[in-house]
């Protein structure tokens, strides 16, 4: 009888434990702990072999992500917000030139845009997926004179925009795509394409929450276009055309180093599996919270990567205070439209977005990362159902 009682205080205090330990909405402790051997010996292979910057990891890397994303040629940079920047210099977009985006991802699309002395040309997004709404880009480009120089494709959450409208609009109007695939690594249209095949150009950040992320900050360019690799493979390096030789406007110093590209192909194997568990995550909430005044988004097949999870609730900030008092962490991706930043807002008169607007003031993300375990999943579920003081 004290054996079983013994065993039933210890079951009783490991669920205790378990209510009380705060559910993440990511843990990078966790995400790399089963390869901390692999890395560390790929680290000293690096450290042994000499080379540091743009030697043999960066070309083994870049040529198995070239593979990955089916299409036939990668280039590593430096980051993924210099990504889209040495992009948008290889298409020739320069001062004076408009580039169509969203608003709702953050910023990085016009950030990239103003390096290169652009200005950005905001399109409303879709309200079932945040992504680009193929009929308000079409709107845009009828009407705007001169025409933007790139469309910027933003697969915001992990979850594909619709690249076929998208792309045939864009045909129609003579105006090349760059796709945005910063949170969409390994997501699969219906088609078998994955992020980064459909566009003229596309961009990854490899930022260590990214779905495969580096131990440090990294990016790359992908592209089927040899001409647009060699202006990036230039501009990544300070326009040089040969050592010491500048021969292409706009160049910077922004390179993936060797520790990362050896680390990421480590890691690179691993990316299908962990999208698919993200997409479990995501069904298991889709399906379990049942809440009247928090919003899922539909359960959905590979062209969604599971980069975030993102309700909608009007009363966000409540539901944010419940799941902190459940032990549950949350964020908000992204709460400020670029329309309404304040540098963009000095700038001029800024478009009303309304859709892009509303889903500022209502989107919350939860838990959502590979390592998360199913009573973490179910505690997600039960803290949402459980919210009470709504309204």
């Amino acid at each position: 009888m004290m054996r079983e009682s013994s065993v039933i205080a210890r079951a009783t205090e490991a669920g205790a434990l378990a209510l009380e330990t705060k559910v993440p909405v990511n843990d990078l402790t966790r995400h790399v702990e089963p390869f901390l051997e692999q890395l560390g010996e790929v680290a000293r292979q690096v450290i042994a072999s000499g080379y540091f910057v743009l030697g043999p990891q960066t070309k083994a890397f870049e040529s198995a992500f070239a593979n990955y994303c089916g299409v036939s040629e990668a280039i590593g940079v430096a980051n993924g917000t210099d990504a889209l920047e040495l992009a948008l210099r290889a298409l020739g977009v320069t001062r004076g030139h408009t580039v169509a985006m969203v608003a709702n991802a953050g910023m990085y699309g016009a950030t990239a845009a103003m390096a290169c002395g652009a200005m950005p040309s905001y399109v409303d997004v879709e309200a079932s997926s945040a992504t680009i709404d193929p009929a308000c880009l079409e709107r845009l480009l009828k009407q705007a004179d001169p025409r933007p120089a790139a469309i910027i494709v933003t697969h915001l959450y992990g979850r594909l925009a619709d690249m076929s409208h998208l792309l045939k609009v864009a045909q129609v109007y003579g105006v090349p795509v760059v796709e945005d695939c910063a949170q969409a690594h390994g997501a699969k249209g219906e088609d078998g394409r994955r992020a980064g095949s459909y566009g003229d150009v596309a961009c990854f950040s490899f930022y260590p929450t990214k779905n495969l992320g580096a131990l440090g900050d990294g990016g790359a360019v992908v592209t089927s276009d040899p001409v647009l690799a060699g202006r990036v493979r230039q501009l990544r390096q300070y326009g040089w055309s040969g050592k010491y030789r500048n021969e292409l406007a706009g160049g910077r110093n922004s390179r993936l180093d060797e520790m990362q590209a050896a680390f990421l192909q480590v890691m690179l194997p691993q990316l299908d599996g962990w999208n698919a568990r993200r997409r479990e995550i995501a069904e298991a909430y889709s399906r379990g919270i049942v809440h009247p005044c928090i919003q899922v988004p539909a359960v959905a097949g590979e062209e969604y990567a599971g980069h975030l999870y993102v309700v909608r609730s009007a009363d966000r900030t409540g539901l944010q205070a419940h799941l902190a008092s459940m032990n549950v962490a949350s964020e908000v991706h992204y709460p400020t439209a670029d329309t309404r930043q304040e540098i963009m807002v000095r700038m001029g008169h800024m478009p009303t977005l309304p859709v892009t607007e509303n889903l500022c003031d209502s989107v919350l993300s939860l838990p959502c990362f590979p390592e998360l375990d199913d009573v973490e999943v179910s505690k997600v579920i039960d803290a949402c159902n459980a919210w009470q003081d709504y309204g």
